[in-house]
């Protein structure tokens, strides 16, 4: 009777236990992701309609779909076009400007309306008479500095938009990547939930057989009831985390919302050997995409404000015209006109307020790259211990893992013999859902923090595949 009332004052307790583990583990999987990630990263444009078998998706595969109908790939394609029109105004602004042009003017004048009183033999009223102009006319500029700087600003801008679309695809390899393994992390989740609800099951029915040959008392086929119901409840929340997850990934790699697919990669068990720091920074500065964008954004201010400050200086056009004119086209001559312009600027009062402008552009464009360049070198070191954490974490984890399964076993066997209570068995229970927990945690963190060291050294597109499991 002691040790039954010692029993039900632990079941409280136990279900304390459970309540709080549920809570910090759907805090932990409902963290937001992607904080500073635009939207359109985690969207994609669906293709083809649902077919009525699973497909077989690899994380290659993924990706692959990722870089072809993710939004954010498909926009910044888009952004880059707007760029490259942007530089070719420019350059149009620096190229002849060629027309042609044919007219035929029939007129009648009135004299006396110009002051002419009239001539002898003349009337005051002349025509009606025609004339006739077949002209092509051209306009170049030969020396404006102002224009040349705009041209290098837009070429340079064209630059970082194409540095931005590389990045937005190294941002898309590893949104695909944290959102497959995920969903593999999720299956496995499912998987021990699964197990760990068939252990319940047959701890309820030893239970209830000990229970019926007077072994044990009625609060033990309580309490294993009452675990048995909370693996149920697991089991239920891990399926419907992971039939989100496996909708955010086909979300973001353009795959039909209803389509079932079947992931053949798994998480990664091993460690990539950690690269040397210092090579690791100084070859992500040579690759980062945005790094080599911001640069590119520095030299775009840099020829803006040379664009700026060439206000002040002369230009130099030309323009001309050759055709014919006459009566009609049968009594035409032709005629030209070539023509230099001199245009020196002598007070321009948007000279100053353009240079103040792009001189906090510049100042602003240096701040950045300077910060990036510093923000890179905190990715790797931190995605390097991340990755040796992890690795020291899996080990731990899987270590507890098998001693969870051993104290099952063992508590299972003094719960038969009747030397110990079913609160050891559901200690036991609980110890292997923490076990499979962390040690599932463990190994995404180790796969997540390899896809980030890869993406962090500016080689996200062509390694991750590699490490993962894709070909």
């Amino acid at each position: 009777m002691e040790r039954n009332c010692g029993s039900m004052k632990a079941l409280p307790c136990s279900l304390t236990l459970l309540v709080v583990f549920f809570s910090s583990f759907a805090e932990a999987q409902q963290q937001p992701r992607g904080g500073n990630l635009p939207p359109t990263l985690f969207g994609s444009v669906s293709q083809g309609v649902p077919t009525g078998t699973a497909t077989p998706l690899s994380i290659s595969d993924a990706i692959d779909r990722a870089l072809k109908y993710n939004l954010g790939s498909i926009i910044s394609e888009q952004e880059t076009r707007t760029a490259r029109a942007q530089r070719l105004r420019s350059l149009a602004d620096l190229l002849p400007r060629v027309t042609g042009g044919v007219t035929e003017t029939v007129e009648q004048i009135n004299l006396a309306a110009f002051g002419f009183g009239g001539f002898p033999g003349q009337p005051l009223v002349v025509g009606p008479f025609s004339v006739f102009d077949a002209r092509a006319r051209v306009t170049q500029s030969v020396v404006d500095l102002k224009l040349l700087h705009d041209l290098r600003a837009d070429t340079e801008k064209l630059n970082a938009s194409n540095y931005s679309q590389q990045d937005i695809r190294e941002l898309v390899v590893l949104i695909a990547t944290d959102l497959y393994l995920e969903a593999v992390a999720g299956g496995s989740r499912v998987d021990a939930a699964r197990a760990q609800l068939n252990t319940a099951q047959a701890v309820y029915d030893q239970a209830g057989d000990l229970r019926s040959a007077g072994v044990v008392a009625g609060i033990d086929v309580l309490r294993a009831q009452v675990q048995l119901q909370a693996q149920q409840q697991r089991l239920v929340f891990a399926a419907n985390e992971l039939a989100k997850q496996r909708l955010n990934l086909a979300r973001a790699i353009g795959l039909p919302l209803g389509q079932d697919f079947t992931l053949t990669d798994m998480l990664a068990t091993v460690p990539a050997s950690l690269p040397n720091l210092d090579q690791t920074l100084n070859a992500a500065l040579d690759a980062r995409p945005d790094y080599l964008h911001a640069n590119a954004l520095v030299r775009a201010a840099e020829e803006s404000r040379k664009a700026a400050t060439s206000r002040r200086l002369p230009s130099v056009q030309f323009s001309g015209d050759y055709g014919d004119i006459g009566r009609s086209p049968a009594f035409s001559h032709g005629t030209m006109t070539l023509q230099a312009t001199l245009s020196i600027p002598i007070y321009d009062g948007r000279t100053r307020a353009e240079t103040l402008e792009s001189d906090s552009i510049l100042n602003q464009r240096k701040a950045e790259a300077a910060s990036l360049r510093d923000r890179i070198e905190y990715e790797i070191r931190t995605a390097s211990l991340d990755i040796q954490a992890a690795a020291e974490q899996l080990k731990v984890a899987q270590g507890a893992r098998d001693l969870a399964q051993q104290q099952i076993v063992q508590a299972r066997d003094r719960f038969a013999a009747g030397v110990a209570n079913s609160l050891e068995l559901v200690q036991a229970q609980e110890a292997i859902a923490t076990a499979d927990e962390n040690y599932i945690s463990s190994l995404y963190s180790l796969n997540i923090a390899q896809a980030s060291l890869a993406r962090a050294a500016g080689a996200a597109e062509k390694t991750i595949k590699s490490f993962l499991g894709g070909k």
